[in-house]
């Protein structure tokens, strides 16, 4: 559906994006995740026409259109602000995009009222100005302008980000749900790992303007390629050499000490009863927070504090200073 082939972006004598290569399939969404300016945004403009490469080629459904203007792409565009027109009402605001391609005034209101609908945009809220509506509603016009001109493709740059957390937990389900329902190819920008693993297909993790893995949610988390993909997606543990001796003592399954070896707080058990491959380390409990469906616990082992995740199954929870045993695969280790 899309592919960019080879893509650099300069910028005078700075250098943006090196040899950004991704392949979106129709229907998937496809998320483009890392920190700020590391190259996502720029890659997403790179696709919609607002960036020319300065080497490399985009193609959409096998075609190229690296040197299309923005308007011949039919790429629809959330942006991070929405950028939706003050002085317009809700209706005019979608039907924007169709006034420029002369779409005849009775098409263009069906339409309109079709894909309100569709986005749960009522009659009364159409005749609304945007700055009337909430964060949430706002979004729902931003993407009602998008695909109301029957886009193959819908990118969208951080849409969430300017949204209290739970409007944007609220609103991610719901972008997750409209994307399913209108099955069109959607590329999403964010630096948030959680919006990223929930919502996305794939997920292209971006670093100082390359691409530093490319897989699905659960590879980018579980098998990370790199240091910096462990590290940047969700909370880790860093194990010292110490406990690495420790581990290869008790285990078949030998980690290198002289790597950098990181495991998930949720592969970290506490009084587990030892099996398999698993060791068991002693160590003492120093903290836990309490979060409802998880406690997370500060330990300390072998002279190294780590945490780890234990769901809540009603069982009575160990206090501070319980001396424990943590036990993990060694398997769970991620070495770079």
């Amino acid at each position: 559906m899309i592919r960019l082939e080879d893509i650099e972006v300069t910028f005078g004598d700075f250098t943006a994006l090196h040899d950004i290569n991704v392949h979106v399939k129709e229907g998937q969404f496809y998320t483009f995740l890392g920190p700020s300016g590391c190259g996502k945004t720029t890659t997403l403009r790179t696709i919609t026409g607002f960036n020319t490469p300065s080497k490399g080629r985009v193609y959409v459904k096998g075609e190229d259109i690296t040197d299309y203007p923005v308007e011949k792409r039919n790429i629809g565009m959330v942006f991070q602000n929405y950028a939706l027109f003050p002085t317009m009402n809700v209706y005019e605001n979608i039907a924007f995009g169709m006034r420029v391609q002369k779409v005849n005034k009775a098409e263009l209101d069906e339409r309109v009222r079709t894909m309100a609908k569709k986005v749960e945009l009522n009659d009364t809220q159409l005749m609304r100005k945007v700055a009337e509506l909430s964060g949430g509603q706002q979004q729902r016009v931003a993407i009602a302008r998008a695909l109301v001109t029957n886009p193959s493709i819908i990118c969208l740059d951080e849409p969430l980000s300017n949204l209290d957390a739970k409007l944007r937990v609220q609103l991610r389900n719901e972008l997750k749900e409209m994307q399913h329902n209108f099955g069109i190819t959607t590329v999403y920008v964010t630096h948030d790992q959680e919006e990223a693993l929930t919502l996305s297909d794939r997920i292209a993790v971006f670093n100082n303007g390359r691409i530093e893995q490319i897989g699905t949610p659960d590879e980018i988390y579980s098998h990370s390629a790199t240091e910096f993909v462990c590290n940047f997606i969700g909370d880790i543990n860093k194990l010292r050499p110490q406990l690495i001796h420790e581990v290869n003592r008790q285990s078949n399954i030998k980690v290198d000490p002289d790597k950098a070896n990181y495991i998930r707080l949720e592969q970290l058990h506490v009084n587990y009863k030892r099996d398999g491959d698993a060791v068991s380390i002693p160590a003492r409990i120093v903290s836990r927070e309490y979060y409802g469906l998880y406690i997370k616990y500060t330990i300390e082992a072998l002279g190294q504090t780590l945490k780890a995740i234990e769901k809540n199954d009603g069982a009575a929870y160990f206090p501070e200073g319980t001396d424990v045993n943590l036990s993990f695969n060694p398997a769970a280790v991620m070495s770079y």
